[in-house]
Formats: structure tokens, sequence, C-alpha cells
């Protein structure tokens, strides 16, 4: 994959999350005591949905640096380092969200799944990192 296209993937990817982290400040709230009077049960909600956001955006950021080091230098960690972050913001950060919105997780194991695809993807761009020009591999 082109290393723009990280880029890009994580500029959006960004841009969703700063769109989730304002439904949680201006509207998520409410729409959980819609659906629920049980105020312990939406503080829980409403602080997982906030874990999901954060997560989100750092690893949206990290797709971004994927790319940078794509340009730098191309190579199969680059690709794999974004893979691990795209995994990790659909099973951790989406397990997250639905479970705050209330749905039931078919496998309860996806999002603990997500967060071990988010330490593999820091990892593998340590690697990157590592096989890039000025990294102890040098050229």
């Amino acid at each position: 994959m082109h290393p723009r296209y990280w880029i890009l993937c994580g500029a959006l990817l960004a841009a969703a999350g700063v769109a989730a982290g304002a439904f949680h400040s201006h509207g998520l709230e409410a729409f959980l005591n819609r659906r629920s009077p049980d105020p312990a049960a939406n503080l829980a909600r409403m602080e997982h949905f906030e874990l999901a956001v954060q997560y989100h955006l750092v690893h949206a950021l990290g797709l971004v640096l994927c790319g940078l080091l794509g340009l730098h230098r191309p190579n199969l960690f680059v690709t794999l380092a974004g893979l691990a972050f795209l995994t990790g913001i659909a099973l951790f950060s989406g397990g997250l969200y639905l479970r705050a919105l209330g749905s039931d997780l078919p496998l309860p194991h996806l999002i603990p799944a997500g967060g071990v695809a988010y330490i593999l993807g820091w990892l593998l761009a340590a690697v990157a990192a590592l096989r890039s020009p000025g990294g102890s591999q040098g050229r």
C-alpha cells in the first residue's frame, strides 16, 4: 500500500474520532438516558465510550506515523504496523463503542484482541523505524 494511503486513512479516522468525541461530549448522555434509567450503568458506558475515543485518536495518529515512515523508506513492517492499528481501532475501539451504546458483543474477546493489535502495531512501527535511514540499521 502506498504510504499516502496510511496518512489518508489516519486522517479520516482521526476526523471520525473527533466526531465521536463530540458525540460523547454533547449527545451520548442524553442518548443513554433515553435507553436506560440506570445512572451507574450509563456512567460506565460513558467511560467506555471515552476510552474508545482516546485510543481511536491515538491510533489514528499511529496510522499517520505509518504513512510518514513509509514515505521515508517503505518496508513490510510499516504495512504490518498500519494493519495492526486498523485492526485495533476496529476491535478495541469499535468493541468499546458498541458496548457503550448498549450492544452485546457476540465475541467478548474482541476488545482484548484489539488491545493486543495496538501493542503489536507499536512494536512493528518501532521495527519499521529501525529499518529507516537514521535508525540503528541505517540503509
